[in-house]
């Protein structure tokens, strides 16, 4: 998901605004329709966390972020449709973190009733915050949805310097241990911007690894690393079984303009995705993927399709 600080591609205030807005309405009219609903909610298991065989089944699931305008729209038909399409996870992003704990439950039973499951979430910092509003309700609200990984969607504003990163990565330490006696832990995703060097030489993304413990989870952007010119395999044997979950968008050298940068489908871009799972489950620790497209010349619904056609092309060998 596009980082608060990279204006081109973030999520406006507007739109956040938008959606925290409109759902609630859309939870009331839905459990009028469906007064059973949300009575109760099953524990989703979530993938094993320790790297596994290149054999075992790592569940594709979505970034809620790709369907952004159907999600806002109606959150329980765009969860409807995403399972139809053939995903067997979704990622929320940070507005979810308005709903109340009903409207989570809601959710999570309609989840159950489709085949869905939710491992992780993408948030702002507040989730990593100690307070009964903040960290508190990310909690509650990742038990809900099943959830396993709270992610940090981007740093907060003013993160900058060195001492800022290793600030940062302090505080996310912290989070992994306020998080673990919940079953949950942390992790960060990437940006472009985070491939940069830091004074001294050393990249955002080093520093970060290095501030944070084992278990903290890097959940791996691969698009923006192929944009800023990082090398994608050797991250991922830098960071051995800390890479598990990857954002699997792609990328090529183009304008938006003309359907290029991230506007490629999976697939389509120049990122070798065949080497990149191989290292991702051999040495990464990947328990799941997310398939995570900005936008294309398709709908959202017939990106995510297309997207997930590709993929089950490159899984199956064809």
């Amino acid at each position: 998901m596009p980082s608060e600080t990279e204006p081109s591609h973030s999520l406006s205030r507007r739109h956040f605004l938008a959606y925290a807005s409109a759902v609630p309405a859309v939870f009331v009219a839905h459990s009028v329709l469906n007064p059973g609903l949300g009575s109760s909610v099953l524990a989703a298991e979530a993938p094993a966390s320790a790297p596994a065989a290149a054999t075992k089944k790592r569940p594709i699931g979505l970034e809620l972020y790709s369907v952004r305008g159907e999600l806002m729209r109606n959150p329980f038909a765009t969860l409807r449709e995403v399972a139809k399409i053939g995903y067997e996870a979704v990622e929320f992003y940070a507005p979810y973190f308005s709903w109340s704990l009903p409207q989570a439950k809601d959710l999570k039973s309609l989840m159950d009733d489709v085949g869905l499951r939710c491992y992780s979430t993408h948030n702002h910092f507040d989730s990593f915050t100690p307070g009964d509003d903040k960290m508190g309700k990310a909690i509650e609200l990742n038990q809900i949805l099943g959830a396993r990984h709270i992610i940090l969607s981007s740093a907060p504003g003013g993160t900058k310097t060195l001492e800022d990163w290793k600030a940062l990565g302090g505080k996310l330490s912290t989070a992994v241990e306020q998080l673990r006696p919940h079953g949950l832990t942390a992790g960060y995703h990437n940006h472009g911007s985070e491939w940069a060097p830091l004074e001294g030489g050393q990249r955002i993304m080093d520093v970060l690894a290095a501030s944070t413990p084992p278990e903290f989870v890097l959940q791996f952007d691969v698009g923006t690393c192929m944009e800023a010119g990082a090398d994608p395999i050797a991250w991922i044997k830098a960071n051995p079984g800390r890479i598990r979950s990857l954002h699997l968008k792609d990328w090529a050298p183009g304008a938006a303009s003309a359907e290029k940068g991230y506007r490629v489908l999976f697939g389509e871009g120049v990122t070798p995705w065949k080497a990149i799972l191989a290292a991702a489950e051999s040495v990464g620790g990947a328990e799941f993927y997310l398939m995570e497209q900005e936008g294309s010349r398709f709908s959202e619904y017939e990106t995510a399709q297309r997207c997930l056609d590709s993929w089950k092309k490159l899984r199956s060998g064809a």
